[in-house]
């Protein structure tokens, strides 16, 4: 049996998340001291006690989440149940950020402080008002991909995150997305929905961001990942550093090949993936796309404690 850790992305953050294996965890707690101190600021206090408008801004959350994610891994590495039990790590979007640092690829420091500068740059690339996104359900991904193109009109549209056989987000200019949402309707969709997300992410809208991450990533080492990573914008798994980085970048403007790439896992022999860090998004996605696989999310010491029974 092969298995994979995988990482969630924005959205999964609640207020609260990760402090019950902070308690339960010492290695987990040093997790978040060290993203607190890397970061210049309680972003601990932020996750615990904090308001979840201000957790969910996206300098915030990612970073966030990332802490969360890479604190249940410590906890179960504690219980000896660590990355030596995984044949591939892999992220939904800042989850790939989460992988890499699981992976040894990135330290945990870097990790924080890349993903500060991410959300920032990212939330910053287009104006609050201009961008929007949108999940078009009950499409698959080559339709979703026509809506997009169709719905653009001369502005950015795009196939923003390819989730599962049944859900595709579209990204880009508002009054194009909303265009996509009546031509997803006439072509059949179950529903179709504006998110609540501050930016549309994942299209070329994203540029001015992309710029910035690259110039972030060329500063940081990046050393081989212990074991591959799959990455998003090529849906097959990676080890070289140098491609890494170049990878990262495109990320910022390139699609999300989430369905893909577990597709990809499942051919190379995974049949068990382990959602790390919160929520149980991914756990979902995976079900609808990998039905014979078995998944789990594990974001709490009482899912430890199931683990381990």
């Amino acid at each position: 049996m092969s298995r994979a850790f995988v990482f969630p992305g924005q959205g999964a953050q609640t207020i609260g998340m990760g402090r019950a294996l902070a308690e339960t965890y010492p290695a987990a707690k040093a997790v978040f001291d060290e993203v607190d101190a890397a970061l210049g600021e309680k972003l601990s206090a932020l996750i615990w006690d904090g308001d979840i408008s201000v957790l969910t801004m996206t300098e915030n959350a990612q970073p966030a989440l990332m802490a969360t994610s890479i604190a249940a891994l410590r906890a179960l590495e504690g219980e000896g149940l660590g990355l030596d039990q995984a044949s591939f790590v892999a992220g939904h979007s800042l989850g790939e950020y989460s992988a890499l640092c699981a992976a040894g690829a990135l330290s945990l420091s870097d990790t924080a402080r890349l993903l500060k500068i991410r959300g920032r740059a990212m939330q910053e690339a287009v104006p609050v008002g201009i961008g929007a996104m949108a999940a078009l359900l009950g499409l698959d991904f080559a339709t979703a991909t026509a809506v997009a193109q169709e719905a653009a009109q001369g502005e950015v549209c795009q196939a923003a995150n390819d989730n599962d056989p049944a859900q595709v987000v579209v990204s880009g200019h508002k009054a194009a997305v909303e265009r996509a949402l009546e031509i997803a309707k006439a072509k059949g969709a179950k529903r179709a929905i504006l998110l609540p997300v501050s930016a549309p992410f994942h299209c070329q809208l994203m540029q001015p961001a992309a710029q910035v991450m690259a110039e972030a990533l060329a500063a940081v080492p990046i050393a081989r990942p212990r074991l591959p990573v799959v990455v998003n914008v090529r849906a097959e798994a990676v080890t070289e550093p140098d491609r890494i980085a170049d990878l990262l970048v495109a990320q910022v403007t390139g699609a999300v090949r989430w369905r893909e790439s577990v597709l990809w896992m499942q051919t190379a022999g995974v049949t068990e993936f382990w959602e790390i860090g919160a929520g149980k998004a991914l756990s979902g996605m995976i079900r609808r796309i990998a039905p014979e696989a078995t998944s789990r999310a594990i974001g709490s010491p009482e899912d430890i404690a199931a683990l381990k029974a």
